[in-house]
């Protein structure tokens, strides 16, 4: 089975905000998609909880691993992700402004 491991870019580790940007990715790939940091785990990767129960704080080196037609192609993309400071990555949510009452005179 291929693994990658890379050290968490994140200045404040895989907390909720990187951690949700990182499950939505992996739970989009065509493997199964596993990750581990330490001691802990293989939890799922396309899980949050099982994700956050890593504890991988700032510098932490976590190993990917994946099985599966694809699967170097699929641990490089997430590697990259990782490595990358997902805690100045733009809201992947659009900003859906003030709501219909906002604004309205009474």
């Amino acid at each position: 089975m291929p693994e990658r491991t890379v050290v968490l870019g994140s200045a404040q580790g895989l907390h909720a905000r990187p951690a949700k940007i990182f499950v939505e990715e992996a739970a989009r790939q065509p493997v199964p998609v596993f990750v581990r940091t330490g001691e802990r785990g293989p939890v799922p990767a396309g899980g949050l909880l099982g994700v956050l129960s890593l504890g991988a704080g700032p510098g932490a080196e976590v190993t990917l691993s994946a099985d599966g037609d694809g699967a170097d192609a699929v641990l490089d993309a997430l590697a990259a992700l990782l490595a990358r400071d997902l805690d100045a990555e733009p809201d992947a949510e659009p900003d859906a402004g003030p709501g219909p009452a906002a604004g309205a005179a009474p």
